[in-house]
């Protein structure tokens, strides 16, 4: 086993220098990169050995070594010869699914014949499941995608059990495959298919096993059925199976059980389960009414007061208002995004918001004021750039002064090019760099001159000079 990572070329001369392929390798490499790097490693130094490759037999190499040079060789002549050892070396298969995308077409040719043969053949589960993640590797080449139906049946003519590293591998791409082949070829119950989708962290793969476990499972299924489906998809952490599940509560005959997820935290699971109430009977806007109607009620959802919002209308904001005092910072900054929703505006209401001590209220603040950013009190949006207010207050300051632009704008830039953080260093210069007069920018300003002369630094002297031109300055 080889120490470490290699490139290519270093893999390809210890091999010609006559080490062992294992010694060189990593056999087991997940990924299968280790083969690709040795294919391009190879054609870069050919020269270390002649061009018409001997006979295995006039080289002092180990077999295995000589034959994985002559698969990787620049002469496609050689490389077609090399095919005939790969049968009865299965080590090398991985270049053999290499050779199936040759850009030589008899190479080519002759591999997939040889793949094809040695997949539908006797080779063992294992050896088709470690070959998958370089199959989908190879098959995003230009003529790559050859191996891909050989090994969706491959895979779905394997033990359930060797699924199982597929299942959880890091690479998305290949979790995807794995599962379309598994639900294709029913190797998976709809529990499974419905705790799947609840533990991935990829969106394809949860909407994949999602609706794959719920198709599974017909309108005639048990409760235990349906406990095993519902359960998963409910209390999973990502919105995509949540909202999943609470659309299934209707198939299910428990739409009651959706006003639990009226105030859920994501916007798309409250969204079905007020479709399911609705379907129920129900109108959700007086059940979020009552949730919000006590501004004093530590127990208020934070989800009531955003889904009050997008299901209510103007008059509901009576009701929000009260709410950017509650005691809980999420309760804040769902309020102050559901007044943004009611499009019902109050700056002075706002304003003092973009002090909140949590940043979440402070972000929906400056988010709900950008639109006014023009009328807003720019001494007071100054005084939230002092490098002793809290970072998230700074930043909200700053978004609200950059979009105000004009002199107001470079100068609150300015100001924080020598500051101490260095995103918001970097996000003032590169505001200053885009920065050009607005149409209430006094011609001739001497501030201005002043302020690009201290930005001097991030401009050429041409980019300067035109700057000041067009603030009305001479050169």
């Amino acid at each position: 086993m080889n120490e470490g990572v290699i490139s290519g070329e270093t893999a390809a001369a210890r091999l010609a220098r006559g080490a062992a392929l294992g010694e060189v390798l990593d056999l087991a490499d997940p990924s299968g990169s280790a083969w690709i790097s040795l294919d391009e490693g190879v054609r870069a130094s050919a020269w270390y050995w002649p061009a018409p490759l001997p006979d295995a037999g006039a080289v002092e190499l180990p077999e295995e070594s000589w034959l994985a040079l002559a698969l990787c060789h620049p002469d496609g002549r050689i490389r077609e010869r090399a095919l005939a050892g790969v049968a009865e070396r299965p080590v090398l298969l991985p270049l053999l699914v290499v050779r199936a995308a040759d850009w030589a077409a008899p190479v080519r040719e002759r591999a997939r014949q040889l793949l094809g043969e040695t997949l539908a053949g006797e080779v063992s589960a294992e050896t088709v499941v470690s070959l998958a993640p370089l199959v989908l590797r190879v098959a995003r080449r230009e003529r790559g995608d050859f191996g891909l139906e050989l090994l969706g049946t491959a895979l779905r003519r394997a033990p359930r059990e060797l699924l199982l590293p597929l299942r959880t591998h890091p690479d998305r791409l290949l979790r995807r495959f794995t599962f379309r082949a598994a639900v294709e070829g029913g190797l998976l119950s709809p529990g499974e298919l419905a705790r799947h989708a609840a533990r991935d962290d990829d969106a394809v793969v949860q909407a994949l096993c999602a609706d794959a476990a719920l198709a599974a499972t017909s309108t005639g299924a048990g409760r235990d059925d349906w406990d095993d489906v519902l359960e998963p998809l409910l209390g999973a952490r990502n919105p995509r199976a949540r909202s999943a599940g609470v659309t299934a509560l209707k198939r299910a005959g428990r739409s009651e059980r959706a006003v639990e997820f009226l105030a859920d935290r994501a916007s798309i699971v409250r969204a079905c389960a007020r479709y399911v109430v609705r379907r129920h009977g129900t109108d959700p806007l007086p059940w979020y009414r009552e949730r919000c109607a006590d501004p004093a009620d530590p127990a208020v959802p934070s989800g009531a007061a955003i889904g009050l919002a997008e299901c209510g209308q103007r008059a509901d904001a009576e009701l929000l208002w009260p709410l950017l005092a509650h005691p809980a910072p999420a309760v804040r900054a769902r309020a102050v995004a559901g007044l943004r929703i009611l499009d019902v505006s109050d700056t002075e209401q706002l304003l003092p918001l973009l002090d909140d001590p949590a940043s979440g209220v402070v972000r929906e603040a400056a988010t709900a004021l950008l639109p006014f950013s023009g009328s807003l009190p720019a001494d007071r949006l100054t005084g939230f750039l002092d490098t002793g207010r809290p970072r998230h207050v700074r930043v909200a300051a700053f978004r609200l002064l950059d979009a105000r632009g004009g002199v107001i704008g470079l100068r609150a830039a300015v100001s924080l090019l020598e500051g101490p953080d260095d995103k918001l260093r970097m996000w003032a210069g590169q505001s200053v760099q885009r920065w050009h007069p607005a149409t209430d920018t006094r011609p001739g300003d001497p501030e201005v001159g002043e302020l690009l002369d201290r930005a001097g630094h991030l401009f050429s002297e041409h980019v300067l000079k035109r700057r000041k031109w067009e603030a009305g300055l001479s050169s």
